[in-house]
């Protein structure tokens, strides 16, 4: 607002205010109307002036801004741009007709790798020689708006971006100028890498469990069709053919549940309660349950956790991890193998004591006797479906989906479950769990 403008307005209030001192209510009433009415056609014609006036330029070639303040004062126009293009996640480049780079953001300089220095004044050719980029920026500049392009780099690691690129013209008020006039191109990476990795996720997950599931059902319908065909009369065989359905049904039952499990942890609608808890009786419990399966392979199931040892988790998913990790060290061990549960915590911790440290760690150790992993399973052991020795997993059962089960519910508790294993010696699953009642809820 202008020194001008400022001072007419307090004159107005000036003069309301004298107004309102006047003894007869009538003449108030009166002399305040006509006042505003005045202030008011005053104020229109300013703004409308002041309109006009904004964007006219003095004899001298300047913008004449008469008594107003400049907008840099009040916003600080260039500084707030600058800010909003730094901010983008999405990597902006500008390039005027001979294909030189006259903008661009700091997203832009970490897409082509400086560190540091400016993209403007390079040639895009120097920047890169990939030549979806090159084409599609060619291409505005004749006039023709570009998108959808995929646009591959091979840095550090693998980045996939979609890239658009529109044509800019300069037309100066007057028709808009032809397309092929284009004075540079503007173009914008968007970065899609994690959306494909989650659309290849999603296959994958559709075609493995479209196979985990044909499977079973083909051989279902096999013996089915064998007792349709008259084996249904053989008593012995047809109560071995039930079986074999029997366990193939539960072997789809057990699938499905797995499957809606892991969908309701990832989609984060199970809720982790996370207390602190005594971890021995737990550990029982399911030896307990896997006594039967343990002693049908001659595995010795054993714990070597503290009778006082404590930490903090939600008990029935503590549970449900350790079962799945039991169950798999009896299912891939030796004959006459051993499975051992351990505990051990962080030295600082209290936990024993009922006063945990933040930010200190628990960890609950399953070790087994078996043949071991080899080392390239080792990264990919806890994704979906994802078997190191797939012949031998389906001849023991399971779906495949027990460790990644494991994971998602110890990520859920704010911690991480790893794996280290060495060929003939045996394997080690490790929960680790925060120390402390901040566990994620």
């Amino acid at each position: 607002m202008s020194k001008r403008n400022a001072f007419l307005i307090a004159a107005v209030a000036v003069s309301l205010g004298a107004v309102l001192l006047l003894p007869s209510f009538i003449t108030r009433a009166i002399a305040a109307v006509v006042l505003l009415l005045a202030a008011s056609g005053w104020l229109i014609k300013a703004f409308f002036k002041q309109t006009s006036t904004d964007h006219s330029l003095g004899a001298d070639g300047v913008e004449d801004l008469g008594d107003t303040e400049a907008p840099a004062d009040t916003f600080a126009l260039g500084k707030l741009f600058e800010a909003t293009m730094n901010s983008m996640r999405e990597g902006l480049i500008v390039v005027d007709k001979d294909m030189r780079v006259v903008a661009s953001n700091a997203a832009a300089h970490s897409l082509f790798n400086l560190s540091r220095g400016k993209l403007d004044a390079q040639r895009l050719t120097e920047l890169t020689r990939n030549p979806a980029i090159y084409s599609a920026f060619l291409d505005a500049l004749k006039g023709t708006e570009r998108s959808g392009v995929r646009v591959e780099t091979h840095g550090p690691e693998r980045l996939v971006f979609d890239l658009r690129v529109v044509p800019l013209t300069n037309s100066n008020g007057k028709p808009e100028r032809s397309a092929t006039e284009a004075e540079g191109a503007l173009g914008v990476f968007i970065d899609v890498t994690r959306l494909e990795r989650l659309e290849q996720v999603r296959q994958e997950f559709l075609s493995n469990v479209s196979h985990e599931l044909r499977t079973p059902l083909t051989s279902m319908l096999a013996f089915i069709e064998t007792l349709e065909a008259g084996a249904i009369d053989d008593k012995e065989a047809s109560q071995r053919f039930l079986s074999i359905i029997r366990r193939n049904a539960v072997r789809m039952h057990e699938l499905i549940d797995d499957t809606l499990e892991l969908s309701a942890i990832e989609s984060g609608n199970v809720k982790v309660r996370a207390e602190l808890i005594e971890l021995a009786p737990i550990v029982n419990d399911v030896i307990a349950s896997l006594a039967a399966k343990a002693s049908a392979q001659g595995i010795v199931v054993s714990s070597a956790v503290a009778r006082d040892a404590m930490v903090y988790a939600d008990a029935r998913r503590l549970e449900q991890m350790l079962t799945n990790l039991v169950e798999n060290a009896i299912k891939f061990n030796r004959e006459n193998g051993t499975v051992t549960i351990s505990y051990e915590e962080d030295q600082a911790t209290g936990v024993k004591d009922r006063s945990a440290v933040a930010g200190q760690r628990s960890r609950i150790m399953v070790q087994d006797s078996g043949e071991g992993i080899p080392a390239q399973h080792l990264e990919r052991l806890f994704e979906r479906f994802y078997r190191a020795d797939r012949a031998r997993s389906r001849e023991l059962g399971g779906t495949g989906l027990g460790l990644a089960i494991v994971k998602h519910l110890a990520r859920a508790h704010g911690g991480e479950v790893t794996v280290t294993s060495e060929l003939g010696k045996g394997s080690i699953f490790t929960i680790e769990l925060p120390a402390s009642d901040k566990a994620e809820k």
